[in-house]
């Protein structure tokens, strides 16, 4: 009679498992980026500006963050479960009090997240603000 042993999973086994388990959903696909990506619970949204790149700075904003609400709805998390943000500014020293003002109207009060804002040439002309977002589903 031959006895055959039982190997159990190794960690490394166990851990390959998991890492196949878990997909990446990619939305608003090109071949240069997506719009959003979910993977493991996060939402990761691309750089997002204004629509009339002609406005001021807080209608950018505003107009930049009513986008950003519309993919976080669309990836199925809202603004209460940011994580993290990244703020571009095309003149830091005019600019960052009048943005300031309309982000801290739109950040839930108690859910404010991590955030760095820094000065940058921006991609057209006209665009004063760029936002990325990363938050967590709900």
């Amino acid at each position: 009679m031959q006895v055959r042993a039982f190997r159990s999973p190794s960690l490394a086994d166990r851990e390959r498992s998991i890492v196949r388990a878990m997909s990446i959903t990619r939305m608003h696909t090109s071949e240069r980026a997506s719009g959003i990506v979910i993977h493991n619970g996060v939402v990761y949204l691309s750089g997002h500006v204004a629509e009339d790149p002609g406005a001021d700075i807080q209608d950018q904003t505003r107009s930049t963050l009513a986008r950003i609400d519309a993919k976080l709805a669309e990836a199925g998390t809202t603004r209460e479960h940011l994580l993290t943000a990244t703020i571009y500014l095309r003149d830091i020293d005019n600019h960052f009090a009048l943005m300031n003002e309309v982000w801290n109207d739109w950040v839930p009060s108690g859910h404010a997240p991590t955030r760095a804002c820094v000065e940058a040439h921006m991609a057209r002309s006209g665009l004063l603000v760029e936002i990325t977002i990363t938050a967590a589903l709900p």
